[in-house]
């Protein structure tokens, strides 16, 4: 499947669709891909070349051109998948001579099957925490102008009104839904430098995909949004670290005395921390505060290649460890935002370091996420630092864990723990 320069697709009879893992191109199968999901959008990859399966000759061709219509100019075309689904491969394009980078986005794998368009692409997680159909704007409108008469002075309120009416992001708009997962964005500034941040960029031609937010909120309104979601919501979860903020451990000072309001008023709902998890004594001192589970992010379990990626500016890979045992130390719930990239993540190496990082911490969970970032820029960057292995299947070591480690939880998102 392919598209012209006016963004109009259509296959290419003759042609076989082809996802890539890491380096390596795999023809895409009926019984590896599902229908495209519901909410998941189809994206053309400007200036970069499809690469197809010559179905007649029983090759891998890279086009330039339509070769049924020479002269005509085609583009590959990848899927953003929506979430609770991680991908098998992504899109098979050919980047050579090309140093921009793609936007932040994943870029999953497509096909057209006889009816419907089919994606590479695992589900993992079939809550609906995020699925548009169920959040309509006229109620979503009519939430934000609720919490506009009850809390007028809140300024954490009126940046999450930004981020469900503007960006449209789901998290926000589901506060004001008063279901599920409510944000709690509070940092404006990062320890890190991540190749993908989506709230600041200043290198390369990429853009956030967002402004970061310009306030750190008090304690007390940080305390007031939470206790609204969680008296509000069954199995309420609150979450500091937001893709509209930095990391959310530099705004310490005001998320401890933001827990122990909580408690003070509550013992429901789940406070949860999406973190890089760079600062072990706050860690340790939110769980001691009320801090009920941690997400930490991570593209590898390998220090060099982590490195690569988050390039920590005041941290090291060992600290995000020690993060964790303080953590599971104090018997909280531990997940890991596991950044997927297919023919990476689902190498031989990667997965050798992956078991023993789950042997060694007992981590309660992996959320699997794909990464959001040109993916062959990816794989050549964590190519040049060490040969990873063959790819072995995302499915193949999802279904090795879950062997493993019987208790071990795969999803998407942030589970109520109580």
């Amino acid at each position: 499947m392919v598209a012209e320069e006016n963004g109009n697709i259509f296959d290419l009879e003759g042609y076989g669709a082809v996802g890539m893992s890491g380096n390596s191109p795999f023809v895409l199968k009926k019984k590896e891909t599902i229908p495209m999901p519901h909410g998941s959008e189809l994206m053309l990859l400007p200036k970069r070349k499809p690469i197809v399966y010559n179905i007649a000759k029983d090759a891998f061709e890279i086009l330039e051109q339509n070769p049924f219509n020479p002269g005509k100019k085609i583009f590959p075309v990848a899927v953003f998948n929506s979430p609770g689904h991680v991908n098998r491969h992504f899109c098979a394009y050919d980047d050579e001579g090309i140093k921009d980078l793609l936007p932040l986005f994943s870029y999953g794998a497509v096909g057209f099957g006889k009816n419907n368009f089919r994606s590479a692409t695992l589900h993992v997680d079939k809550e609906p925490r995020q699925d548009l159909r169920q959040m309509p704007q006229k109620k979503i409108v009519k939430g934000v102008k609720q919490m506009q008469k009850k809390y007028p002075d809140n300024h954490l309120i009126r940046h999450l009104e930004t981020c469900a009416l503007q960006y449209g992001c789901p998290a926000g708009k589901n506060f004001f839904l008063k279901r599920y997962e409510a944000p709690l964005p509070t940092s404006i500034v990062c320890n890190a430098n991540c190749m993908g941040c989506i709230s600041l960029q200043t290198q390369n031609n990429l853009c956030a995909c967002q402004e970061r937010i310009g306030f750190t909120p008090t304690p007390e309104e940080i305390a007031q949004v939470s206790l609204e979601h969680i008296s509000h919501v069954k199995k309420a979860v609150v979450s500091f670290g937001q893709g509209c903020e930095g990391e959310p451990l530099t705004a310490f000072k005001s998320l401890k005395p933001a827990i122990r309001l909580i408690r003070e008023k509550t013992d429901k709902g789940t406070i949860n921390l999406n973190t890089n998890a760079s600062l072990p004594e706050y860690v340790d001192q939110l769980c001691g505060a009320g801090l009920d589970s941690m997400r930490v992010s991570l593209n590898s379990v390998r220090e060099n290649c982590y490195t690569a990626y988050f390039r920590p500016r005041s941290y090291q890979f060992s600290d995000v460890l020690k993060s964790i045992e303080a953590a599971k130390q104090q018997d909280k719930f531990v997940s890991i935002n596991y950044l997927n990239c297919p023919g990476f993540t689902d190498s031989q190496k990667e997965f050798d370091a992956l078991i023993k990082f789950i042997d060694t911490y007992q981590v309660n969970m992996i959320q699997w996420r794909n990464l959001n970032f040109d993916l062959k820029k990816y794989c050549d960057l964590m190519s040049k630092l060490e040969d990873s292995g063959r790819p072995l299947g995302m499915e193949v070591i999802i279904e090795k864990l879950s062997t493993r480690f019987p208790s071990l939880i795969h999803g998407y998102f942030n589970p109520p723990l109580f």
